[in-house]
């Protein structure tokens, strides 16, 4: 039986439910991480299917497309998306500047601070190595700026879609 960490699948599957509740209500409850981990994994599972069989130029990833790829190329003006620093997203400064960024789609995206998988490097699958853990607005804003910039259009050419895990 697939486990992630001392959690089994099936007590992620019958404990889902609960990730639609309030964060406030939760303390450090190690099941609870699990389900955001596993969730997290199999967003980013799809998503890159998704790349690997579509030009990503015509992806539509949010009803707000338009509208967080604007702001965000005022935000971010001359961010390269195409490999990430992660210090530099995290870093005090960063953080405020994200921050702002954020809360303007507090009540547009849903979801929009839920932890997000996004590769470091838009040439690469995820991987260990390769994944940094955002909110789900910094996804959408930096994935949305590679897909409409060209920068994830070799990810056809070198990935195949792979058959996704039991649980996607």
């Amino acid at each position: 039986m697939a486990r992630i960490g001392n959690v089994s699948a099936d007590q992620l599957i019958a404990g889902s439910s609960v990730l639609s509740r309030p964060a406030e209500e939760f303390e450090n409850d190690a099941t609870v991480e699990a389900m955001w981990a596993m969730k997290a994994f199999e967003h980013a599972e799809i998503y890159f299917n998704i790349l690997c069989s579509v030009d990503p130029k015509h992806l539509k990833l949010t009803a707000h497309d338009d509208q967080i790829y604007k702001a965000f190329r005022e935000a971010f003006p001359n961010l390269s998306v195409d490999k990430i620093n992660e210090d530099e997203m995290k870093s005090p400064e960063g953080k405020n500047k994200w921050r702002q960024f954020c809360e303007q789609f507090k009540d547009i995206v849903e979801d929009y601070s839920m932890g997000t998988l996004l590769r470091a490097d838009c040439t690469d699958e995820y991987s260990e190595k390769n994944s940094i853990l955002v909110t789900r607005i910094q996804f959408y804003a930096i994935e949305l700026a590679r897909n409409r910039e060209g920068l994830n259009d070799s990810i056809r050419q070198k990935f195949k879609p792979k058959k996704l895990t039991k649980n996607s």
